[in-house]
């Protein structure tokens, strides 16, 4: 229940302000909130807040909806849900700087899955729908940073680790509403940065601990007139709690600010780099020998991030505000990945026996296509090695290392206006915009032949004894002379995503509010091969679709509201999945693209209602906040990833009729100056729709490959009941301890879509924070996670049974991944100079 907690101070300049000696204050409910992106990145980096005063905190009054600015709404208005993190939220996670972490512990609804064993790059399932850092992961969530869209233009994937987490000011989690544009099926993360009119002071922090662990960050803020200067930079390192997982991050974010009475303009500079080991699931059959163990290596992903943005806002009135923001957006990421090469003998069937081909098993001849043509298509061939291909060695555990490399340019912009003029009497808020996204891309990615060595490293040394001997090969890429399943690809490509919205709020009475609005989505997405061997990814797909939006909150006492609300949303495929839509042309996922048929795009429909209100004076001066919600999202031509028979490292992607994510979400929290709690419990039924077939070939209970869905059956790895508890208590003057519980339930692994197989056990995992103020300027603090060293998985897959290399071999099917075990941070944090000086007038009068 973020959305209805919150601190103005702690949330825009939270170190400031906890620097002075043991006079924290903790502040009441949250109660304006940004309904559009470009109306919270135009200003000071924070919509138009107020705040509820509390014993030893100022108290602000709440501004009238005159003085809005950007769309912002008081909550009570907001006919959907919202949950914010703030920076004090931020900060109890500090010894990690993980930003997905600290959603997890905070929102009703949102879970995490571990597929890569790495803290640092989890996928996010909130109410049922993913966002992922995974190429080839279907994409349920938009995600803005200062107003500017950063679902990446290849496979809209999130990277929220390219984010310094110090430098966040607040994310809000809006649902049903889509002028958060595509993507925004589940909901969007609208993360707004700090600047220098929000945060003044110099702070240090650096910590350690646990598996090598060694991080730190530092921020500066400055004031000077109408000018203001924001900088954070953070970085980590250290070597994970798995076999060659180390985790390298640096980011850094700057902004310059300027601005007058009626005006405020920023440019913002930030970029990122991160380096990640042994980044996939493992064997069970490894795991109970080892938990620490990997599966093949090398597994590396490297990522670069660059972007410099502009954002501005003017009062052209005392009604009438304009604002909007331009970015370009540099985006590039290396994956070196070892497979299983899943190679044979080429058949008798064939005119190549003798011979290295790929497994074919998932493939069937096209019409009037002889078995020997067909056959004959999957000979290996390497660069050099002529037209009869690659000699067959017996007992050679094959592999395949992997190599993609995916670049992107962006750039576009938003611009918006907002008046606030009353009609026919009534107080109305209303807004019109429109954003230009483009960007252009491209992907490479090719397979070496390599071998699988008894240490599971794949290596492609000619002279290494289980290699056999292939002269000129080591270093060349393969393709089979079909180039189906196995072929090196280069595709460029660009896409262009344009959106106009418009809404408006009246207040029909004093309690009654309507909000009503829309966006026009459009998406035109081109691909071009430039390797000859997929011609028929060269096409340009067009995608548009007219969002409705419209609501009703309803304000029984200034404690107490009801709202509900209807909003559609849409998604266009993205041209990874568009270039790797067929199952008999599949993708090394996502190291291949290959020819497709067109994908539709994916719809939703969204039903939300609920009350949510507050009681202050509880107890002790303090302010409980609390939330009883519903909502339902219908899916049409909802997109999944399959994997193709006969080796599930290689997939596709279908449409599939339809989907559902409904649920229940309640939630309570208490806040005082010495003491807040917490608990919430989310229920989400997350299910397909629709009666079919579909192909998983390693599910143990599978027919020959084969499952089959029927309406009612669950989505993959989202736990249906989830519970949080937490607190955060000063047991002694200067000393602060909290403690964060999360519970879930179980799950199905992935690739059981027709939930035949034993889930993912429940679990819980329980993370301990405390601090001590030495002073004023020094804090030093503590982080345990998984104090119980509870031993679960968030992950879990299929694999193929049988030999690995010829050491070891799998038995068991299912693949997962690991949770962290119990690990210890310790550090330290000082602020330079004299406690920050108290927020200026100017922004008190704002809020």
């Amino acid at each position: 229940m973020k959305a209805l907690r919150g601190s103005l101070i702690a949330s825009v300049a939270l170190m400031p302000m906890a620097a002075q000696a043991q006079q924290s204050v903790t502040l009441g409910e949250l109660s304006v909130v940004a309904t559009t992106p470009v109306g919270s990145a135009a200003g000071s980096g924070a919509p138009d807040v107020s705040v509820l005063g509390v014993p030893g905190g100022p108290s602000l009054q709440v501004p009238s909806t005159e003085r809005l600015r950007g769309g912002a709404q008081p909550l009570y208005k907001i006919p959907s849900t919202v949950e914010t993190v703030t920076a004090s939220d931020l900060a109890f996670d500090r010894a990690i700087l993980s930003t997905t972490e600290t959603l997890a512990r905070r929102v009703p609804g949102l879970s995490l899955s571990d597929a890569q064993g790495n803290n640092n790059r989890l996928d996010i399932f909130y109410r049922g729908f993913q966002a992922s850092p995974v190429a080839g992961v279907p994409q349920g969530l938009a995600v803005y940073q200062n107003g500017v869209r950063i679902n990446e233009a290849f496979g809209d994937t999130v990277n929220l680790d390219l984010i310094p987490s110090v430098a966040i000011n607040r994310i809000d989690v809006v649902t049903g509403n889509p002028v958060f544009g595509l993507n925004a099926l589940g909901g969007a993360l609208n993360i707004q940065m700090k600047n220098g009119f929000l945060w003044q002071g110099t702070e240090v922090t650096a910590s350690g601990g646990s598996d090598g662990r060694i991080n730190g960050s530092l921020q500066y803020g400055k004031m000077i007139g109408p000018w203001s200067f924001y900088f954070a930079g953070e970085g980590l390192n250290d070597r994970g709690w798995r076999y060659l997982s180390p985790s390298t991050i640096g980011r850094i974010y700057s902004d310059l600010g300027y601005r007058t009475p009626d005006s405020e303009f920023h440019v913002i500079g930030q970029f990122a780099r991160t380096f990640y080991g042994a980044t996939s699931a493992t064997p069970v059959d490894f795991t109970h020998v080892d938990p620490r163990a990997i599966f093949t290596n090398p597994q590396t992903i490297t990522s670069e991030l660059g972007t410099l943005q502009v954002t501005g806002r003017v009062d052209l009135s005392p009604t009438w505000d304009l604002s909007g923001n331009a970015y370009f957006r540099r985006f590039s990421q290396t994956l070196v990945d070892g497979n299983d090469g899943n190679f044979e003998n080429c058949s008798t069937r064939s005119s190549f026996r003798g011979r290295l081909c790929y497994e074919d098993d998932g493939f069937t001849p096209s019409a009037g296509q002889s078995q020997l043509a067909f056959r004959n298509q999957f000979l290996i061939l390497g660069r050099g090695t002529g037209p009869t291909g690659i000699p067959f060695t017996p007992n050679v555990p094959y592999a395949t290392l992997d190599t993609t490399k995916t670049e992107a340019t962006g750039y576009g912009g938003s611009l918006q206006a907002a008046n606030r003029d009353k009609v026919f009497g009534f107080n109305n808020s209303f807004v019109v915009g429109g954003s230009i996204d483009v960007a252009s891309y491209s992907f490479k990615s090719s397979s070496t032949l390599g071998v699988i060595n008894p240490d599971l490293s794949v290596t492609t040394n000619p002279n290494n004894p289980f290699y056999g001997t292939i002269p000129g090969l080591g270093t060349e890429y393969l393709r089979t002379a079909g180039a189906l399943g196995i072929a090196p690809s280069n595709v460029n490509g660009s896409n262009l995503y344009m959106g106009l919205y418009t809404t408006d709020t009246i207040d029909l009475t004093d309690a009654l509010s309507l909000t009503a609005g829309a966006r026009l989505n459009f998406a035109r997405i081109t691909t071009q091969d430039l390797t000859g061997f997929s011609p028929d990814v060269t096409g340009t797909h067009y995608y548009n679709k007219i969002n409705p939006l419209a609501g009703l909150t309803y304000r029984f006492t200034p404690n107490f509201s009801l709202y509900g609300g209807y909003s559609e949303s849409n998604r266009a495929p993205t041209p990874l999945e568009l270039a790797c839509a067929n199952p008999d042309r599949p993708c090394l996922l996502p190291n291949s693209v290959v020819a497709d048929p067109p994908l539709k795009q994916v719809t939703g429909q969204t039903y939300e209602v609920g009350f949510r209100g507050r009681l202050p004076d509880f107890y002790d001066g303090g302010l409980v906040n609390w939330k009883v919600g519903a909502f339902r999202t219908d899916l049409a031509n909802d997109i999944i990833q399959l994997a193709t028979p006969g080796n599930a490292a290689r997939g596709y992607f279908i449409n599939v009729p339809a989907t559902q994510r409904q649920g229940v979400e309640v939630g309570a929290e208490y806040v005082s100056d010495w003491l807040s709690v917490y608990a919430n419990y989310a229920l989400i039924d997350a299910t397909f729709q629709f009666t079919g077939t579909l192909s998983s070939p390693n599910n143990p209970l599978s027919d020959d490959g084969a499952i089959f869905v029927r309406p009612g059956n669950k989505v993959p790895l989202v736990p249906a009941h989830q519970f949080k508890i937490g607190f955060d208590v000063e047991v002694l003057p200067r000393w602060r301890v909290g403690l964060a519980l999360q519970a879930y339930s179980s799950s199905y692994y992935r690739g059981d879509e027709s939930n035949l197989n034993p889930k993912l056990p429940p679990y819980y995992v329980l993370n301990l924070n405390t601090t001590y103020r030495v002073d004023q300027n020094l804090e030093l603090f503590g982080y345990v996670t998984n104090l119980t060293n509870n031993r679960y998985a968030t992950f879990g897959t299929f694999a193929e049974t049988g030999p690995v290399n010829n050491v070891l071999s799998i038995n068991n099917p299912r693949t997962t991944t690991l949770a962290q075990p119990l690990s210890i941070y310790g550090g330290i944090r000082y602020t330079f100079g004299e406690a920050p000086a108290p927020m200026p007038e100017p922004l008190i009068r704002k809020f």
